[in-house]
């Protein structure tokens, strides 16, 4: 099937009609995510990113629907009382940017969703609610960071991955100030362009920094690691209590992005790979023989169990930084710094 973004909202549309058909529970269906830029294609693959809100609690948060091999359909779903104060979201930094930047409403037959869109719109760029949202980010990166450096978990992929995770959301601490923030797939190459336009480039390189140690990569060194990371992935589906990230309607979502990644920006695909290889690892049995070339991996970049201590403490005076030039800005804008 050719797929283009016309095909990906056809999709969106069908798939609303559909919910709505079947549930009296549903107060409203949008559209959000990368299916709302020209390009939303990577690597010939997307997700349709649906927001569903209920009048009650819903049965779960996320839910993830295959479509075809390079199509899913990735849910959020929500209980109506999230929305109950408009104005408090502008300062959460997922909901509120997106709402914000307008996303594509496929169903809201009462209109409820027009007074949301307004009024967490309104004054949405006003620097206390600017730097409310960047903080937002930079105090869960902080609260993560602690939490490594002070509770041992044995599963050192585990770590990983909340390791992964505090320089994601430090970033989107960054970008908050300026823009909406960035999603996983181009995370990296989009990250560089808005700190270096920001005049932050020496942040981007100290964040570079603590995802690898200086190595160089060559093509035969990525397919390798390709093919482990690709055979990670398919262990670690057979597991139980999978997370959604991991659900197999999404492998050729990751893995034909990071072929599509290498050609253009290595280091972007570096870090998806990093994201999605730790994520797979970290839920392999242990003893599993695919997480040998794992292991060999995160040691030849520097990220291996036994310089893990020292990585925190370069991370701890990198988190200083960003929360250093979140007062900056602050003080710069008159926002509130309390």
């Amino acid at each position: 099937m050719r797929i283009t973004r016309e095909t990906l909202l056809r999709i969106a549309r069908s798939a609303a009609d559909e919910r709505a058909r079947v549930s009296r529970r549903i107060r409203c269906i949008y559209l959000t995510g990368s299916l709302m830029e020209e390009e939303p294609l990577l690597g010939g693959t997307a997700d349709v990113d649906l927001v569903i809100i209920y009048d009650t609690e819903p049965n779960v948060p996320r839910e993830i629907v295959p479509v075809t091999d390079e199509v899913h359909l990735d849910i959020a779903h929500f209980a109506q009382e999230t929305f109950r104060q408009p104005r408090h979201l502008r300062t959460d930094p997922w909901l509120g940017p997106f709402i914000y930047a307008k996303p594509l409403v496929l169903f809201d037959p009462q209109h409820w969703f027009d007074y949301i869109q307004a009024a967490t719109g309104a004054q949405f760029w006003q620097a206390d609610y600017t730097l409310a949202r960047a903080r937002a980010f930079a105090e869960q990166a902080r609260r993560a960071w602690m939490n490594l450096t002070l509770q041992s978990d044995p599963s050192h992929a585990r770590r990983l991955c909340a390791y992964l995770k505090v320089i994601e959301n430090a970033g989107n601490a960054l970008v908050s100030l300026r823009a909406l923030p960035l999603a996983e797939r181009r995370f990296l190459a989009q990250l560089e362009q808005h700190l270096q336009q920001a005049g932050w480039g020496d942040l981007y390189r100290q964040m570079v920094a603590l995802l690898s140690e200086e190595i160089e990569v060559n093509d035969e060194q990525w397919q390798t690691w390709m093919s482990a990371a690709a055979q990670a992935w398919d262990q670690s589906a057979r597991q139980e209590a999978l997370p959604p990230r991991l659900h197999p309607a999404r492998r050729a979502y990751y893995l034909k992005a990071l072929s599509a990644l290498w050609e253009n920006a290595p280091s972007a695909a570096y870090w998806l790979l990093l994201r999605v290889w730790t994520l797979a690892a970290a839920h392999l049995p242990a003893g599993a023989p695919e997480l040998q070339p794992w292991q060999d991996m995160t040691q030849q970049v520097g990220l291996d169990k036994a310089r893990f201590a020292a990585r925190l403490e370069q991370m701890d005076a990198f988190l200083d930084q960003v929360e250093e030039t979140l007062d900056r800005w602050g003080e710069a804008h008159g926002a509130s710094l309390g």
